[in-house]
């Protein structure tokens, strides 16, 4: 025993491998008792005051775990732990008292504290031993949490900041994509054709643009942060201009595609008002009827239906079946088959904006060899 009131027994050849544990009790009978039961695993620092306990515990080589005693003179045991607590470099070392109170008030009152257990005296040194060992690890383990969750949160910050990365760059080509059409619009003799399909190019190239701009509004839907600003859609509208984009598509695979509004062709002019985004449809319709381009055999037909109501109800359905392996993730995050370039973040960004409008979207695989996708959108009054 030092003067100061400290009992060490440190290990030279392993303390600073094995956890550190500071025992503080008054009794010096009782101090070597825990001595005798901690020292072959553990480095173990003494102290027989609660001035001297708190000493240690802001050392620079602080303990891993306190054992204190509540009955102490001039300092008890429950200021020392509420002195601990009280401070950020020693608040999350946990406490266990060591007690001969019977009274469950004393349990209650340490634990309240921030105390992590309780062991009774007298001591039976085999329960002691695994009852420390079980909060060091518990300890170590909500340490690697801490971690994990600090490089996860780190990571989130760097996808951020990549994500910016990547809009700034991508805004560089379509500037080109977007002007140069708009020059030869301006100073070549098109036939009309010709200019409708280079306005298409101009389209396109504007909504990429936006869509690059409003790319962090995903993001926010995914955190649940985003705003929604409802306004007036003509949802019909935005599916013909989604249509146009994939044609190229749907003549490559000679695809009949059939869009239909209450079970009849739609008329020209007709609308069909919701309450939503028009980006945001787009984006979402654009995902899912490339996706019903990618699934559909050659030859094969896509039928879409708009069922207008207080709620309008889009449904596409086209030949070929989701594999049952993924139907019940079917709007996960990353969740694809059978495509050697799919990111599986097409139908998750589309069940984040259907959400988001206050709608629905919900997989339907009852038809055999058939899939359809079943979107509701509130509708404009």
């Amino acid at each position: 025993m030092n003067t100061n009131g400290t009992i060490s027994h440190l290990d030279t050849s392993a303390s600073v491998e094995r956890p550190r544990i500071l025992i503080v009790d008054d009794m010096p009978e009782n101090l070597a008792i825990l001595l005798d039961a901690l020292k072959d695993d553990f480095a173990v620092v003494a102290a027989r005051n609660g001035r001297k306990a708190l000493q240690l515990a802001m050392a620079a080589q602080a303990p891993d775990l306190i054992l204190l005693d509540i009955v102490m003179p001039e300092m008890d045991g429950y200021q020392v732990c509420s002195r601990l607590k009280e401070m950020e470099v020693t608040r999350d070392i946990p406490v266990i008292f060591l007690t001969s109170l019977e009274e469950k008030e004393s349990e209650t009152h340490g634990l309240a504290l921030g105390a992590v257990d309780f062991i009774r005296k007298p001591i039976h040194p085999i329960t002691l031993l695994l009852r420390v060992k079980l909060h060091l690890e518990l300890f170590q383990s909500r340490r690697r949490l801490e971690e994990q969750n600090r490089q996860l949160v780190e990571s989130a910050r760097l996808r951020e900041d990549i994500e910016q990365i990547m809009r700034h760059d991508l805004k560089s080509p379509l500037n080109a994509i977007i002007s140069l059409p708009e020059l030869l619009l301006e100073e070549c003799q098109f036939t009309d054709s010709q200019r409708e399909f280079v306005g298409m190019i101009i389209e396109s190239g504007y909504n990429m643009l936006e869509m690059i701009n409003r790319s962090l509004d995903l993001l926010k839907m995914e955190r649940g942060t985003y705003e929604f600003c409802p306004e007036p859609v003509d949802i019909l509208s935005v599916m013909r201009r989604v249509l146009i984009e994939v044609s190229s598509w749907t003549t490559r695979k000679n695809l009949q595609v059939n869009l239909q509004l209450d079970n009849q062709p739609p008329k020209d002019g007709q609308t069909v008002m919701t309450l939503a985004e028009t980006l945001f449809c787009y984006s979402m319709f654009s995902n899912l009827i490339k996706n019903a381009v990618e699934a559909s055999p050659r030859d094969g037909v896509i039928n879409i239906g708009f069922d207008a109501g207080a709620v309008v109800t889009i449904s596409i359905d086209n030949e070929g079946e989701v594999p049952e392996k993924i139907r019940e993730h079917f709007f996960d995050k990353f969740v694809t088959s059978g495509k050697s370039c799919g990111t599986g973040l097409g139908t998750y960004s589309a069940r984040l904006i259907a959400l988001t409008q206050n709608g629905t979207i919900d997989l339907d695989t009852t038809a055999v060899g058939r899939t359809c996708v079943r979107v509701t959108i509130p509708a404009a009054c």
